[in-house]
């Protein structure tokens, strides 16, 4: 091992060793349980901490920074996994090709965002949008564990399961006319091959069909609270009570001490007394042993037309992903005085989620706790992350079988507490003295990505930001602006060099703030106050930085209105980008010509007594 390597990767390996460790140690409850929420299972949770947090490490550009599932992230997925199930009449095993496929495009986003250097305009995102969608986060993650909290399971309930038969009944034989119409079979004169299939179908595949359509029914938010009225009557108290004690530990135990993560105490502690009590209570299920396998069935059994209704869907699931990093990433910088590379990560990041999505996990993002559990540890560099990332691999490689016993409700219980600390309590507590636009936008965004769709909210919460920015700012702008007659105050006490007989003659038309589409209005409005008496109008743009396409159409509009009255246009205090939009459209000299453009209001009025006509 070279000295130069020593005194690199491993330069701090005493540090990064404990601190990987101790994040691996936080991020396994949290894995595991993110893949049970997410629909594909403990292992997809597992898979995704393992191949995110190492790859994301290696390839990122925060030193610090452990990543896998979040909260933000698997909501998401969730989402997306029950859809395209769904449209996959409910078999997971049609639908995981098309799933991991969008997983494989989000990260392929990601990378190309870091490589056109996309990183840096996260930060533009306004603070009441961020907090708004992590406050619906969390509100989604606790609405959704009420019916695994109280241990109903609704596909288990005899009731919903013949409420949905009839249904169940008719999908059942869409699939025959379906197979019989791809086989050539289908003939209208002739149903008899049809009808002995409907025949042969057995009562327990249109029972399998009508569970498929419970899980649909009672998935996502809607779902969650249209059966807790039935979750509540039909309460499982032991699924209750194991919930219940963990949610106590992980609270609890962080009184006695922090140096040992309170969801991995309680994961142990609820499981060992299940296992050790012989509890009769729903398990995880099935681990796969051994290095996960890679997801050919993804590239074999790839169809466009399946996955194009996602596109968008998976750039949104990039864009949330690199939101969440980034703000680990910030987290990570103050704790460290370090400063990371944000396109670094963006491709780190999407190398991660890319390689997950290949073996089956679930994707994810930087993760703000165990980021901050690896600083504290001592982590300082890269090496900490992809430590942690071994750790899971070897816990799935040796304990796999033993992580197959642990309860259901210990895992709801783990997310009850993710769901209440994922949540924005300082903007919750900001409402009443925060501005009313900004709260409008939280409270919008919150109830769009609980009640509707976590990426259409963050869009709108976007859009109605820029609106209301915009117009505060052409609002200040206009207020700001104003026609000065020159028997008024004059700026820079100019007043004096100007011969009392030309003040009715002269007028000075100030404009502050960027001359933009948001405030044209008021300033066409504000030179219609001009009075008809004047020969010469000052246009005075020393306080525009900014001046975009429109604002120069409404400047010419203006121009060429006070040109037909016969009078002549003094341009001052022009800057760089102002002079190159007038020069672009010839403003400059064609409409004003050169002699007429002056660096400081100083000038134009030594200029002016010795051209105003009769002066």
């Amino acid at each position: 091992m070279s000295d130069q390597l020593k005194k690199g990767f491993f330069a701090h390996f005493k540090g990064d060793l404990f601190g990987g460790l101790t994040a691996g140690i936080v991020a396994l409850p949290l894995a595991l349980a993110f893949g049970v929420q997410s629909g594909l299972g403990a292992a997809a949770g597992l898979f995704g901490a393992i191949f995110i947090g190492f790859f994301a490490s290696l390839f990122g550009g925060t030193s610090t920074q452990i990543s896998g599932p979040t909260a933000p992230m698997t909501a998401v997925s969730m989402l997306i996994i029950s859809g395209i199930i769904a449209s996959n009449n409910g078999n997971v095993e049609e639908a995981l090709p098309s799933i991991l496929i969008v997983f494989l495009l989000a990260g392929l986003f990601q990378v190309f965002f870091g490589v056109i250097k996309i990183g840096g305009l996260i930060k533009y995102i306004p603070y009441p949008v961020v907090s708004g969608f992590m406050t619906g986060i969390g509100v989604i993650i606790l609405l959704t564990q009420l019916l695994p909290l109280l241990g109903y399971v609704p596909n288990k309930d005899q009731v919903n399961i013949d409420h949905f038969m009839p249904q169940a009944e008719e999908v059942v034989l869409n699939k025959i006319l379906r197979d019989e119409a791809d086989e050539g079979l289908l003939v209208l004169e002739d149903f008899e091959a049809t009808v002995k299939r409907a025949e042969l179908v057995k009562k327990e595949e249109i029972i399998v069909e009508s569970k498929i359509l419970v899980d649909a029914d009672s998935s996502k938010v809607r779902g969650a609270l249209k059966y807790l009225p039935k979750a509540i009557k039909n309460i499982n108290w032991l699924e209750f009570l194991l919930a219940m004690m963990t949610i106590l530990i992980i609270y609890g135990f962080k009184y006695i001490t922090k140096a040992i993560p309170s969801s991995l105490v309680a994961l142990l502690a609820v499981t060992i007394a299940v296992v050790v009590g012989d509890i009769e209570a729903a398990k995880i299920g099935t681990i796969p042993s051994g290095f996960p396998m890679l997801q050919y069935e993804m590239f074999s059994n790839f169809k466009f037309a399946a996955i194009t209704p996602y596109i968008f869907t998976a750039l949104s699931l990039a864009m949330l992903g690199a939101i969440d990093s980034l703000l680990t990433s910030v987290v990570a910088d103050n704790m460290t005085r370090t400063r990371h590379n944000s396109d670094k990560e963006l491709i780190g990041q999407g190398i991660g989620n890319s390689v997950a999505a290949l073996f089956g996990g679930i994707p994810g993002a930087g993760a703000t706790i165990r980021t901050v559990v690896n600083i504290d540890a001592g982590g300082k560099t890269r090496l900490s992350g992809m430590i942690a990332a071994l750790l899971l691999l070897v816990v799935l490689l040796v304990l796999g079988p033993y992580a197959e016993q642990i309860p259901k409700a210990v895992l709801a219980g783990i997310l009850i507490t993710v769901g209440i600390g994922v949540m924005d309590y300082k903007g919750l507590r900001a409402l009443r003295s925060m501005p009313l636009t900004d709260a409008v936008v939280l409270i919008v965004v919150m109830l769009l990505t609980v009640f509707w769709d976590l990426i259409y909210a963050v869009g709108i919460g976007l859009v109605i930001s820029t609106l209301m920015f915009m117009k505060s700012m052409a609002d200040a702008s206009v207020t700001n602006s104003k026609v000065i007659q020159l028997d008024e105050d004059v700026p820079n006490g100019t007043v004096n060099k100007l011969p009392s007989s030309i003040r009715d003659k002269v007028v000075i038309k100030k404009v502050v703030g960027p001359l933009f589409f948001g405030n044209v209005q008021g300033i066409r409005s504000l030179a219609k106050t001009i009075p008809k008496s004047v020969e010469y109008v000052l246009i005075d743009l020393e306080e525009v930085p900014h001046m975009d396409k429109s604002g120069l159409n409404a400047l010419e509009d203006i121009v060429l209105d006070l040109e037909s009255k016969e009078v002549t246009i003094l341009f001052v205090g022009l800057n760089t980008q102002t002079t190159y939009m007038l020069e672009s459209i010839d403003i400059i000299p064609d409409l004003v010509e050169k002699e007429h453009v002056f660096k400081t209001f100083g000038e134009a009025a030594t200029w002016l007594p010795t051209h105003v006509k009769n002066a």
